[in-house]
């Protein structure tokens, strides 16, 4: 009782309007003015004979012991035994507790090295926890450096444990130099990089080795969690003032992993040192990714070197299995001439069909007087006849160029594949049907070509279709019907020559062309059937493309009108059209006179001033 009755409330002032008091069940409450509890109790003893305030912790005197809990977390931090104490009370900074025989003075250890202390124990949370707290006893600019190496600290520590998405938030948070990140993992950082560690260190360990203990998995893990972390930061404003280390360290982890974004990285805009690189990716045999680092310095002639040995075999890389085509398609758009005609022998001798992409699939911005000289082309192509002809063909049907000579060249190229082919009896052979096809849409198509010598060349040969042309070409179209007629009795084509010869043509042109096929189905010594059908078919179908008046007088008087009732129809029609079209001219033009003689008389009749 006599305790009881000695024992006074405990009530302390810790901040503005706020108050710690003793309450029941052992319980340290926090109260402001107004009633309210804006924190969690601290939990101490039921017999607390004193409390003191030592920001940021609560310090409670018992009967036997004397204990700190933190007002941020309300956890109990430290016990220190201590019998017989009567008084607690702070003073300035300090703790001051006495018994009946003496006064003694606790001092709190300075706030950053219980921060340390705390890191050292890997106590994350609780480091920042404090550090948060003790913001407002530090000066503004000190606690922000101060902060900020916490983080860091706190992020090495998360990291060794392997936890990458909290490390990586704590790294983020505290502005760290990736460099210090990079540091850790042996020849990442370039030989010529100027970082130096941080001073005090920001962790305990020397290298990925000594932190994972030699343990692979480990180690793989560490790997990936900084490639996927440099990968994300190149590009922000993290590696800034060190984009040439996060680059090289990049492409070192990703050759070394055989990461499939290592081309990617090779392939964009990136500041990978150039030697460093180099080295690393000839140790991990990544050539064809060198000859990509080469390129992206400017240096193409050291890549293609590469890439050619690599098609060559004479080192092995399998990165790209159509690396040949990637050739073919890099020296397409180089604008260094002298290395495409470098190199343009060896394409053509790997592949004739492909390797004359480098002179067809230039771009077309290309000003002509960039491009390359069609007549210094096709003398490197002489011992090529396959791409000899895809190189013609390319000039003369994709860019229309109008010179005779590339016409001419490319017909002779035609017929003399077709005259070959033909000798080796290959009649039904795909690749001579595909090649006539081709002779005869340039023979009709072009105007350049030299008709006679062409036509010397076919002479003795059976390509009557072609001799047909040939003949239409030089308006000698009774051969050229005779043939189609006569010999080939192709009366289809018969009809199709009428019309692509007439095309943009006067009406009097055409109607001659078709005058003289049905003259040429009409005068055959004998009177086939198969021909005067062959006249019929052609009058029906082509009624507007005959004078009407002339056909009837070429007749025989044995056909029937019923016969020919489509073409009379037609006749009829496009006679009595005709017709009609003139008296509407002729009446316009009577029109436009009787108005001009009006504005004449008009005229006359104005007074003269």
């Amino acid at each position: 009782g006599r305790l009881c009755e000695e024992r006074r409330p405990i009530v302390k002032r810790i901040g503005r309007q706020e108050f710690l008091l003793a309450g029941p069940g052992g319980l340290g409450m926090f109260a402001t003015v107004d009633g309210i509890s804006q924190r969690a109790p601290v939990r101490w003893s039921e017999n607390v004979i004193g409390a003191a305030l030592c920001f940021p912790y609560v310090v409670a005197l018992d009967e036997e012991f004397i204990t700190v809990h933190s007002m941020l977390d309300q956890q109990q931090k430290q016990t220190l035994a201590f019998k017989d104490g009567h008084i607690l009370q702070d003073f300035e900074g300090k703790v001051i507790v006495a018994t009946t025989k003496g006064v003694y003075i606790l001092v709190p250890l300075p706030l950053e090295r219980q921060i340390q202390d705390l890191l050292a124990s890997h106590r994350v949370e609780e480091a920042l926890v404090l550090a948060r707290g003790a913001r407002r006893n530090i000066p503004k600019e000190k606690f922000q450096v101060m902060y900020k190496r916490i983080l860091q600290q706190a992020g090495f520590i998360q990291f060794a444990q392997l936890q990458f998405l909290e490390a990586k938030e704590l790294f983020r948070s505290g502005q760290l130099d990736v460099r210090e990140l990079i540091s850790l993992y042996p020849f990442l950082l370039p030989a010529s990089s100027s970082f130096i560690r941080s001073h005090p260190p920001l962790h305990e360990y020397a290298d990925l080795n000594q932190l994972t203990q030699g343990d692979q998995e480990k180690m793989t893990k560490c790997k990936q969690f900084l490639m996927s972390y440099l990968n994300e930061v190149r590009s922000t404003d993290v590696a800034n003032g060190y984009k040439e280390d996060v680059d090289t360290a990049l492409l070192k982890l990703y050759a070394e992993a055989n990461h499939e974004s290592l081309l990617d990285l090779l392939a964009s805009e990136n500041f990978c040192i150039l030697t460093d690189s180099a080295t690393w990716l000839e140790k991990h045999k990544k050539f064809f990714a060198l000859g990509l680092l080469y390129h992206s310095n400017g240096q193409d002639a050291a890549a293609l070197q590469l890439w050619v040995k690599i098609v060559n075999g004479d080192i092995q890389d399998s990165t790209r299995t159509d690396l040949y085509e990637y050739i073919v398609d890099f020296l397409s758009s180089c604008s260094d001439h002298e290395l495409v005609w470098k190199y343009a022998e060896w394409l053509l001798q790997q592949s004739e069909e492909i390797g004359i992409y480098v002179f067809t699939r230039r771009p077309r911005e290309e000003g002509q007087e960039n491009s390359f000289n069609p007549d210094d082309v096709m003398s490197c192509l002489n011992k090529y006849p396959k791409s000899l002809v895809k190189y013609l063909e390319f000039l003369v049907l994709e860019r229309r160029i109008q010179k005779e000579k590339y016409h001419t060249h490319l017909a002779v190229l035609y017929l003399e594949k077709v005259l070959n082919l033909k000798s080796l009896e290959a009649e039904k052979n795909e690749e001579l049907c595909e090649t006539r096809v081709k002779l005869q849409s340039l023979l009709r198509e072009s105007d350049l070509y030299r008709t006679h010598l062409i036509l010397d060349k076919i002479s003795g040969s059976d390509l009557h279709m072609e001799c047909a042309i040939l003949y239409g070409k030089l308006e000698e179209h009774e051969k050229a019907l005779h043939i189609l007629v006569h010999v080939l009795k192709d009366f289809a084509a018969a009809e199709d020559y009428c019309m692509w010869n007439s095309e943009n043509k006067d009406i009097p042109y055409r109607q001659k062309l078709f005058h003289m096929l049905l003259t040429a189905y009409l005068n055959s010594s004998s009177a086939e059937h198969e021909l005067v059908m062959a006249a019929v078919d052609l009058l029906n179908s082509h009624a507007a493309d005959f004078d009407a008046a002339l056909v009837l007088r070429l007749l025989p008087d044995s056909w029937s009108v019923q016969l020919l009732s489509s073409f009379l129809t037609g006749a009829m029609r496009e006679s009595i059209h005709a017709q009609r079209m003139s008296q509407i001219a002729l009446g316009l033009a009577k029109a436009e006179n009787l108005i001009y003689k009006h504005e004449k008389v008009s005229s006359n009749n104005l007074s003269i001033v």
